[in-house]
């Protein structure tokens, strides 16, 4: 019992200390996001405070109003923080493949399979919707990566279905912060095993970066292919 309590005591502050620096990030962004929260807690508990006298029970309308405030205050701040966490990254090469690492359970994810030295780059995604390829950069350049990729990616799976979007926000393009709805809207055709299987044929195949240290998230700006590396 004693080590549960030390571990919830542990936890407790990283929750803290993470809550505040997603604050202090989506402030730099969004100045009126502290005003905006407290704004919506003040006027739910309000509202419901009101209430609670008007129909004699305020102590019981005070108590639910508390609760309802804290819920529709975490629901804004989480919507404005991930508003702000987008503007943060739309622009910046890698930001796609970030979002879809973070897509969930159900997808492998293979960053920046086909690039070119203007640096426009195509991640993959596999899952139960079938083969995902996502583009960031100039459409006009990224409509050859593409087809190169589904030609290269056709010699090992022909069996499962392709789709292609381009992150951007223009005409048939995809926003950034659209781009992990899109993908889970998209119809579930492949079962579980065959997932498995197409995953390993691709892995076969190889991708560009798997010689490469790749870091996690957007790619730093000015970052140059090596010499050598395999271009497309």
């Amino acid at each position: 019992m004693a080590r549960k309590e030390n571990a919830d005591t542990s936890a407790n502050p990283g929750r803290l200390k993470q809550i505040a620096l997603t604050y202090k990030m989506t402030r730099r962004v969004d100045s009126k996001v502290g005003l905006v929260v407290a704004g919506v807690g003040i006027v739910v508990f309000g509202v419901l405070l009101a209430i609670g006298f008007l129909i004699g029970h305020p102590v019981y309308l005070g108590i639910l109003g508390f609760l309802l405030a804290f819920l529709a205050m975490a629901i804004i701040f989480g919507r404005r923080a991930e508003k702000a966490a987008f503007g943060q990254m739309e622009g910046q090469p890698g930001a796609a493949a970030a979002v879809l690492e973070n897509i969930g359970r159900g997808w492998s994810v293979t960053p920046a399979v086909a690039m070119n030295r203007n640096q426009d780059v195509v991640h993959r995604a596999v899952g139960k919707a079938g083969i995902v390829l996502v583009g960031e950069g100039n459409p006009n350049r990224l409509r050859g990566l593409l087809a190169a990729e589904k030609k290269r990616m056709a010699r090992v799976v022909s069996d499962a279905p392709v789709h292609d979007f381009v992150v951007g926000d223009g005409e048939g393009q995809v926003p950034l912060k659209k781009l992990r709805t899109t993908l889970l809207k998209l119809p579930r055709v492949l079962p579980g095993s065959q997932v498995t299987v197409v995953n390993d044929r691709l892995r076969a195949l190889g991708d560009l970066m798997s010689n490469m240290p790749v870091p996690k998230g957007p790619m730093p700006k000015g970052m140059r292919m090596p010499k050598g590396g395999r271009m497309r």
